[in-house]
Protein backbone atom coordinates (compact mmCIF):
# COMPACT_ATOMS: atom_id res chain seq x y z
CA UNK A 1 0.00 0.00 0.00
CA UNK A 2 1.17 3.64 -0.49
CA UNK A 3 0.54 6.95 0.11
CA UNK A 4 1.20 9.92 -2.08
CA UNK A 5 4.15 11.82 -1.24
CA UNK A 6 3.67 15.78 -1.26
CA UNK A 7 7.18 16.69 -0.67
CA UNK A 8 9.85 15.56 -3.16
CA UNK A 9 12.76 17.88 -2.83
CA UNK A 10 12.82 16.89 0.84
CA UNK A 11 16.48 16.50 1.38
CA UNK A 12 15.72 13.57 3.58
CA UNK A 13 13.28 12.23 0.93
CA UNK A 14 16.56 12.80 -1.59
CA UNK A 15 18.82 10.58 1.19
CA UNK A 16 16.79 7.64 1.58
CA UNK A 17 15.59 4.77 -0.40
CA UNK A 18 12.10 5.03 -1.34
CA UNK A 19 11.07 1.87 0.97
CA UNK A 20 11.96 4.20 3.64
CA UNK A 21 10.64 7.01 2.67
CA UNK A 22 7.74 5.52 2.56
CA UNK A 23 8.04 3.45 5.61
CA UNK A 24 8.81 7.32 7.30
CA UNK A 25 5.47 8.43 6.00
CA UNK A 26 3.13 5.48 7.30
CA UNK A 27 4.88 6.51 10.42
CA UNK A 28 4.29 9.66 10.53
CA UNK A 29 0.17 8.91 9.38
CA UNK A 30 0.60 6.88 12.58
CA UNK A 31 1.35 9.96 15.00
CA UNK A 32 -0.83 12.19 13.53
CA UNK A 33 -3.84 9.21 13.66
CA UNK A 34 -3.31 8.86 17.19
CA UNK A 35 -3.36 12.89 17.92
CA UNK A 36 -6.98 12.83 16.30
CA UNK A 37 -7.93 9.76 18.34
CA UNK A 38 -7.16 11.09 21.62
CA UNK A 39 -3.70 9.24 22.33
CA UNK A 40 -1.49 11.25 23.21
CA UNK A 41 0.79 12.18 26.74
CA UNK A 42 2.67 15.58 25.60
CA UNK A 43 6.20 14.66 24.92
CA UNK A 44 6.21 11.68 25.79
CA UNK A 45 5.51 7.83 24.39
CA UNK A 46 7.00 6.57 21.08
CA UNK A 47 5.65 4.82 17.44
CA UNK A 48 8.89 3.44 15.89
CA UNK A 49 9.63 1.32 12.89
CA UNK A 50 12.75 -0.49 11.79
CA UNK A 51 14.11 0.80 8.38
CA UNK A 52 14.15 -1.76 5.40
CA UNK A 53 17.08 -2.94 4.46
CA UNK A 54 18.70 -1.80 7.26
CA UNK A 55 17.34 -4.22 10.38
CA UNK A 56 20.16 -2.44 12.37
CA UNK A 57 18.35 1.08 12.50
CA UNK A 58 14.84 2.40 13.48
CA UNK A 59 13.02 4.96 13.20
CA UNK A 60 11.79 7.68 15.84
CA UNK A 61 10.32 10.92 16.64
CA UNK A 62 12.63 13.87 18.23
CA UNK A 63 12.21 13.91 21.77
CA UNK A 64 10.64 17.01 22.10
CA UNK A 65 7.88 16.37 19.71
CA UNK A 66 4.15 15.98 20.12
CA UNK A 67 2.58 13.67 18.08
CA UNK A 68 0.73 16.00 15.97
CA UNK A 69 4.31 17.66 15.14
CA UNK A 70 6.09 14.61 13.58
CA UNK A 71 6.50 14.70 9.66
CA UNK A 72 8.16 12.00 7.11
CA UNK A 73 11.14 14.17 7.48
CA UNK A 74 11.49 14.70 11.03
CA UNK A 75 12.14 11.43 12.27
CA UNK A 76 15.34 10.06 13.35
CA UNK A 77 17.25 7.46 12.09
CA UNK A 78 18.71 5.45 14.99
CA UNK A 79 20.85 1.93 15.50
CA UNK A 80 20.01 0.01 18.38
CA UNK A 81 23.17 1.71 20.79
CA UNK A 82 21.39 4.98 20.60
CA UNK A 83 23.75 6.23 18.00
CA UNK A 84 21.80 8.73 15.55
CA UNK A 85 22.62 7.80 11.77
CA UNK A 86 23.24 12.08 10.91
CA UNK A 87 25.85 13.93 12.35
CA UNK A 88 24.58 16.48 15.12
CA UNK A 89 21.12 14.60 16.32
CA UNK A 90 21.52 13.83 19.87
CA UNK A 91 22.36 10.65 21.46
CA UNK A 92 18.93 8.40 22.18
CA UNK A 93 18.34 7.63 25.99
CA UNK A 94 14.91 6.80 27.82
CA UNK A 95 12.40 4.29 26.49
CA UNK A 96 13.46 4.98 22.98
CA UNK A 97 16.80 3.34 24.06
CA UNK A 98 15.58 0.88 26.58
CA UNK A 99 12.44 -0.17 25.09
CA UNK A 100 12.16 -0.07 21.73
CA UNK A 101 15.95 -0.21 20.13
CA UNK A 102 16.08 -3.62 22.86
CA UNK A 103 13.03 -5.23 21.17
CA UNK A 104 14.07 -4.25 17.64
CA UNK A 105 17.29 -6.13 18.52
CA UNK A 106 15.44 -8.89 20.15
CA UNK A 107 12.93 -9.89 18.18
CA UNK A 108 13.61 -9.72 13.89
CA UNK A 109 10.35 -10.90 13.11
CA UNK A 110 8.97 -7.24 14.76
CA UNK A 111 9.11 -4.69 12.26
CA UNK A 112 6.66 -1.49 14.13
CA UNK A 113 6.57 -0.96 18.40
CA UNK A 114 4.20 1.74 19.50
CA UNK A 115 4.16 2.45 23.29
CA UNK A 116 1.16 4.32 24.72
CA UNK A 117 -0.13 5.81 28.15
CA UNK A 118 -4.24 6.53 27.67
CA UNK A 119 -6.26 6.54 30.63
CA UNK A 120 -7.74 3.23 29.23
CA UNK A 121 -5.08 1.12 28.86
CA UNK A 122 -3.40 2.29 32.05
CA UNK A 123 -6.34 1.64 34.00
CA UNK A 124 -6.64 -1.99 32.55
CA UNK A 125 -3.02 -2.67 32.69
CA UNK A 126 -3.33 -1.25 36.82
CA UNK A 127 -6.37 -4.52 36.99
CA UNK A 128 -4.90 -7.35 38.92
CA UNK A 129 -7.16 -9.75 36.09
CA UNK A 130 -5.24 -7.60 33.18
CA UNK A 131 -7.64 -7.51 30.40
CA UNK A 132 -10.83 -9.46 30.39
CA UNK A 133 -13.11 -11.39 27.95
CA UNK A 134 -15.43 -8.61 28.72
CA UNK A 135 -15.70 -7.56 25.03
CA UNK A 136 -15.92 -8.59 21.11
CA UNK A 137 -12.36 -6.28 20.62
CA UNK A 138 -11.06 -7.96 23.61
CA UNK A 139 -11.29 -11.39 21.51
CA UNK A 140 -8.37 -10.09 19.85
CA UNK A 141 -5.89 -10.80 22.26
CA UNK A 142 -7.13 -14.45 23.22
CA UNK A 143 -3.91 -15.36 24.95
CA UNK A 144 -1.81 -12.92 23.16
CA UNK A 145 -1.20 -10.43 25.63
CA UNK A 146 1.76 -10.66 28.49
CA UNK A 147 2.58 -8.58 31.46
CA UNK A 148 5.01 -6.38 32.50
CA UNK A 149 5.18 -5.54 36.02
CA UNK A 150 6.71 -1.66 36.83
CA UNK A 151 9.94 -1.04 37.58
CA UNK A 152 10.20 2.60 37.49
CA UNK A 153 10.50 4.93 34.59
CA UNK A 154 12.67 3.37 31.59
CA UNK A 155 15.73 5.38 32.09
CA UNK A 156 18.21 2.64 33.40
CA UNK A 157 19.40 -0.30 30.41
CA UNK A 158 19.50 -2.75 32.83
CA UNK A 159 15.18 -2.72 32.44
CA UNK A 160 15.29 -3.87 28.72
CA UNK A 161 16.29 -7.54 29.92
CA UNK A 162 13.21 -7.99 32.19
CA UNK A 163 10.85 -6.67 29.29
CA UNK A 164 11.94 -8.50 26.43
CA UNK A 165 11.74 -11.88 28.65
CA UNK A 166 7.94 -10.73 29.71
CA UNK A 167 6.82 -10.08 25.98
CA UNK A 168 8.40 -13.56 24.95
CA UNK A 169 7.20 -14.21 21.50
CA UNK A 170 4.05 -12.41 21.77
CA UNK A 171 3.46 -9.18 20.04
CA UNK A 172 1.11 -6.95 22.75
CA UNK A 173 2.04 -6.63 26.57
CA UNK A 174 0.43 -4.22 29.02
CA UNK A 175 2.94 -2.66 31.43
CA UNK A 176 1.83 -3.07 34.56
CA UNK A 177 0.81 0.16 36.44
CA UNK A 178 1.95 2.27 33.45
CA UNK A 179 -0.03 1.10 29.69
CA UNK A 180 0.77 -0.41 26.78
CA UNK A 181 2.80 -1.74 24.30
CA UNK A 182 1.96 -3.29 20.88
CA UNK A 183 4.34 -4.46 18.36
CA UNK A 184 3.35 -5.63 14.58
CA UNK A 185 5.58 -7.38 11.54
CA UNK A 186 4.50 -3.88 9.72
CA UNK A 187 3.07 -0.49 10.67
CA UNK A 188 -0.07 -1.55 9.50
CA UNK A 189 -0.41 -4.62 12.14
CA UNK A 190 0.88 -2.36 14.92
CA UNK A 191 -1.70 0.39 13.99
CA UNK A 192 -4.53 -1.75 14.14
CA UNK A 193 -3.90 -3.63 17.05
CA UNK A 194 -3.34 -0.75 18.90
CA UNK A 195 -6.78 0.62 17.75
CA UNK A 196 -8.68 -2.72 18.57
CA UNK A 197 -6.48 -3.05 21.91
CA UNK A 198 -7.67 0.49 22.89
CA UNK A 199 -11.19 -0.05 22.35
CA UNK A 200 -11.23 -3.54 24.27
CA UNK A 201 -9.59 -1.48 27.34
CA UNK A 202 -12.36 1.21 26.85
CA UNK A 203 -14.76 -1.26 27.19
CA UNK A 204 -13.81 -2.80 29.88
CA UNK A 205 -13.44 -0.06 31.95
CA UNK A 206 -16.83 1.36 30.90
CA UNK A 207 -18.45 -2.28 32.22
CA UNK A 208 -16.75 -2.31 35.53
CA UNK A 209 -17.51 1.52 36.39
CA UNK A 210 -21.38 0.71 36.36
CA UNK A 211 -21.33 -0.98 39.56
CA UNK A 212 -23.29 -4.00 38.08
CA UNK A 213 -22.10 -7.67 37.45
CA UNK A 214 -21.17 -8.18 34.02
CA UNK A 215 -20.81 -11.27 31.58
CA UNK A 216 -17.80 -12.14 30.55
CA UNK A 217 -17.06 -14.21 26.88
CA UNK A 218 -16.88 -17.82 28.11
CA UNK A 219 -14.05 -19.89 27.21
CA UNK A 220 -14.96 -22.31 24.84
CA UNK A 221 -16.26 -19.13 22.35
CA UNK A 222 -12.85 -17.33 23.22
CA UNK A 223 -11.05 -19.95 21.69
CA UNK A 224 -13.23 -20.08 18.76
CA UNK A 225 -12.90 -16.63 18.26
CA UNK A 226 -9.02 -16.84 18.03
CA UNK A 227 -9.40 -18.95 15.90
CA UNK A 228 -11.70 -17.11 13.86
CA UNK A 229 -8.96 -14.14 13.62
CA UNK A 230 -6.25 -16.51 13.13
CA UNK A 231 -8.02 -17.71 10.12
CA UNK A 232 -7.42 -13.85 8.42
CA UNK A 233 -3.43 -13.54 8.55
CA UNK A 234 -4.89 -9.59 7.01
CA UNK A 235 -3.85 -8.29 10.50
CA UNK A 236 -0.31 -8.73 9.67
CA UNK A 237 -0.66 -5.91 7.53
CA UNK A 238 -3.39 -4.38 9.01
CA UNK A 239 -6.23 -5.17 6.15
CA UNK A 240 -8.34 -2.77 4.78
CA UNK A 241 -8.37 -0.59 7.79
CA UNK A 242 -4.72 0.40 7.62
CA UNK A 243 -5.64 1.72 3.91
CA UNK A 244 -8.56 3.78 4.97
CA UNK A 245 -6.55 5.18 8.01
CA UNK A 246 -4.02 6.42 5.82
CA UNK A 247 -6.38 7.77 3.50
CA UNK A 248 -8.07 9.54 6.63
CA UNK A 249 -4.68 11.16 7.56
CA UNK A 250 -4.42 12.92 4.26
CA UNK A 251 -7.76 14.20 4.73
CA UNK A 252 -6.64 15.44 8.43
CA UNK A 253 -2.92 16.72 8.09
CA UNK A 254 -1.82 16.12 4.85
CA UNK A 255 1.09 17.66 5.86
CA UNK A 256 2.78 14.45 7.52
CA UNK A 257 4.38 13.41 4.34
CA UNK A 258 6.78 16.62 4.23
Amino acid sequence: MSVRSISSTSPIRQAVSEAEWQTRVELAACHRLMHHAGVRDLTHNHLTARVPGEDHHFLIKPGDFMFDEVTASSLIKYDFDGNPAVEGQPKLRGGGLVIHAGLFAARPDINACFHTHTAANMGVASQKDGLLPINQHAMHFVDEIAYHDFGGFEFDIDMRAPLIQDLGTKKVALLRNHGALVCGESIGEAFVGHHFLEMACQGQIAALSGNREVTLIPREIQERAAAQRHGNTGHRTGGKDWVSALRQAERLAPDFMN
